[in-house]
């Protein structure tokens, strides 16, 4: 365990964060608990390497990918202090990444070089949201994607809220301003997955769950279904896919109102680079990101806390896929890749509890 050596406790946040964060209008400031962040030297790591990759149709194959392959990880330098989530507060606070929109360049909006989204984008996105305890609000606390008219996809870890159960839970769909005009959904049913297992860097594996809603939705422009891969389909390295949410802009800096949904484009990178900054960074020899693990990010392009949870969707064949849930990372826009749950690891499973749904 971290600390009990006399060295440095490493602790890997989650992109999820408590204490003060995207609050409704009227609602009662919040009290952080999040242990004070202490900064070092910049961390010695492996160069990322990122190149731009095809826009197209990725192969289909294994889910492993092969990047980094050969790649020796450099000595560990001196280490960022990190912060690890631990979701036992009333509520979660926190930010998110955002992502300009293929073909378009925005002016940015200094989020962790993201843009605001425009309307219908990205209809599948949804905000959940929990009653937060002290605020009477439905507070933001994470994201998740719409993947059938009574199922949304979201991250396994952002059920792990003390007190947080289906009676405590709605979700929000079709809005890309938080609290404009809410219209709540009631959630049936929480499923986790059964092998999620939180470790001391992060989550182990496993960072996903489904939620029910109490009926099904009448999808429109506003409120729509994002398409699910193929279980053998590979995410190439360096392809750019795109991440969204209402997560904060910069490390403990929220995204302020009125909450405009956010997206950022972040290139794919490798498992076995991936893996490399992050055994450097946590002096680890053991498999940090395992196969069920997808990375993606680049400096200045990441998601961020709040947007857990949240879709990470390449565009292919003219569809958007979804191929990652934002799970955790090193803290927000460095130059270490975020970790996302990979989709296509988990696709038999989804299938298993919700029926096949046409894509948007």
């Amino acid at each position: 365990m971290p600390g009990t050596s006399g060295g440095p406790a490493h602790s890997l946040g989650a992109k999820t964060v408590l204490g003060p964060g995207l609050e409704p209008p009227g609602a009662a400031p919040s009290q952080s608990v999040t242990p004070p962040r202490k900064e070092k030297a910049a961390p010695t790591s492996c160069a990322m390497g990122i190149k731009e990759g095809p826009g197209g149709t990725a192969g289909e194959g294994s889910t492993m990918d092969k990047a980094g392959a050969g790649k020796a990880c450099a000595s560990p330098g001196p280490l960022l202090m990190l912060w690890l989530l631990v979701l036992t507060a009333p509520w979660l606070g926190g930010s998110v990444p955002v992502s300009p929109d293929p073909g378009l360049r925005h002016e940015q909006v200094g989020i962790v070089g993201g843009c605001k989204v425009p309307a219908r984008r990205y209809p599948w996105q949804v905000s959940l949201r929990f009653h937060g305890m002290g605020s009477g609000q439905w507070q933001h606390i994470c994201g998740g994607s719409l993947i059938h008219p009574q199922w949304v996809l979201t991250a396994a870890h952002c059920m792990e809220l003390e007190g947080l159960e289906a009676a405590t839970l709605r979700v929000q769909v079709g809005q890309l301003r938080l609290y404009d005009h809410d219209q709540l959904c009631n959630v049936t049913e929480i499923i986790r997955h059964p092998n999620f297992n939180m470790s001391w860097y992060g989550w182990d594996s496993a960072d996903i769950a489904l939620l029910k809603l109490e009926a099904p939705l009448t999808l429109s422009e506003d409120v729509n279904l994002v398409s699910l891969p193929s279980p053998s389909l590979i995410v190439p390295p360096g392809m750019l896919c795109w991440v969204t949410g209402w997560g904060d802009i910069a490390d403990h800096t929220p995204l302020p109102p009125p909450y405009h949904l956010q997206e950022v484009e972040v290139p794919i990178v490798g498992n076995r680079e991936c893996n490399c900054h992050y055994q450097t960074i946590l002096e680890q020899d053991d498999e940090v990101i395992k196969q069920d693990m997808l990375c993606a990010g680049s400096e200045g392009h990441d998601s961020c806390q709040m947007d857990s949870g949240g879709p990470l969707v390449c565009r292919w064949k003219c569809t958007w896929i979804q191929v990652g849930v934002v799970s955790w990372g090193y803290g927000c826009g460095y130059n270490l890749p975020g970790v996302y749950a990979r989709v296509t690891s988990y696709v038999s499973w989804i299938h298993q509890h919700i029926p096949l749904s046409p894509g948007p």
